[in-house]
């Protein structure tokens, strides 16, 4: 029996890691969780949670795989990044850090055209890692979902990113209030998991309260939450691809890379007319969305997760033993056991 350990950081590890972890069932094998403290227990019954080092060695996983930006490089196994989001460049004066290499991943497995090539480059000129193109973990759940729960009207889902300088969160409580009340709309409201400004996050509480058709959540749970809503409004967030992958419409304030496959407004007053023209889904935004999309995830057969446990095996059955040695990263791998050794506090 194969052990996998899958390496949470965020509460958005989980929507991407559990289809990961059916396939590693479906074949027989086991998989475990580490959760870092910056993540919330977000475990079921039947989910297995290891809480030391002890605990990982006695495991003995052949692959750490995780959606984040680094792994514990000191946990057993091949390090396996599946990423937390597509390539989608956030500000138009900096280079996009889903490309940036900080020496912890022994595979990365891409998720089509927008990435895989640029991997590929970077795998060739570095020699200490393999690129696989797998498609990603999540998108198996968006084919596997049960039918959408029927509505009465609209719903509408804004999910901001957290950076400042990009994000809509500070200004949009006002244009949230106004449209709930004047609109024929319901409203979830889900923040990033970096957005942990209390008195932000009050502020959205007392808006869910004013309004009964607005919904305030900490976590947004992927295609669950999804599922509930019609159209995407939203900034800059990485999240926009994925839901455009559910064929459904994105309303943006001020993107800093939009395009056609986006209804993108200047100013906070133009939100509703977008909102209700993409409520009427025009063929030519469709026709845009389906042809970024593709872009970006080559797979859509929910086979992505199966394909990340066949690259690992290729990869040491046939790589790993040619692989170049991984930057030795001394300052990196420090700060990462101070990291742990105060989590286990």
């Amino acid at each position: 029996m194969k052990h996998y350990l899958l390496f949470a950081s965020h509460s958005y590890a989980f929507s991407i890691l559990r289809p990961l972890q059916e396939e590693i069932r479906r074949r027989g094998d086991e998989a475990a969780w580490w959760l870092e403290y910056s993540c919330p227990d977000l475990l079921r019954p039947d989910e297995r949670r290891l809480s030391n080092l002890r605990e990982v060695r006695a495991f003995a996983p052949l692959a750490v795989i995780a959606p984040g930006n680094w792994v514990y490089p000191f946990f057993p196994g091949v390090k396996v990044e599946v990423f937390h989001g597509y390539p989608m460049r956030k500000r138009i004066e900096a280079v996009d850090d889903h490309f940036t290499l900080r020496g912890w991943w022994d595979i990365y497995c891409t998720q089509g055209p927008s990435s895989t090539p640029v991997f590929n480059r970077l795998a060739d000129s570095n020699g200490w890692f393999a690129v696989y193109e797998t498609g990603w973990c999540k998108v198996d759940s968006f084919r596997l979902a049960a039918p959408e729960p029927e509505r009465k009207r609209p719903c509408i889902l804004y999910a901001p990113t957290f950076s400042r300088g990009i994000s809509s969160v500070w200004e949009m409580p006002d244009t949230l209030e106004r449209l709930a009340r004047t609109m024929p709309w319901d409203w979830i409201v889900t923040f990033h998991p970096l957005i942990t400004d209390p008195q932000l996050i009050r502020r959205y509480e007392e808006l869910a309260r004013r309004c009964p058709n607005v919904r305030f959540s900490r976590i947004n749970e992927g295609i669950k939450t999804f599922r509930q809503t019609d159209l995407l409004l939203c900034d800059s967030s990485s999240l926009i691809v994925e839901y455009l992958m559910t064929g459904k419409p994105v309303v943006t304030l001020r993107n800093t890379h939009p395009g056609p496959y986006l209804l993108d407004v200047q100013t906070p007053e133009e939100i509703g007319p977008a909102i209700s023209t993409a409520l009427a889904r025009p063929q030519q935004l469709m026709t845009e969305i389906e042809r970024y999309t593709s872009f970006h995830e080559v797979h859509h057969d929910g086979r992505n997760s199966a394909r990340v446990l066949d690259a690992i095996d290729d990869f040491i059955q046939h790589k790993q033993a040619s692989m170049r040695r991984k930057p030795l990263n001394l300052w990196r791998k420090a700060q990462m056991l101070v990291r742990y050794l105060k989590s286990r506090k």
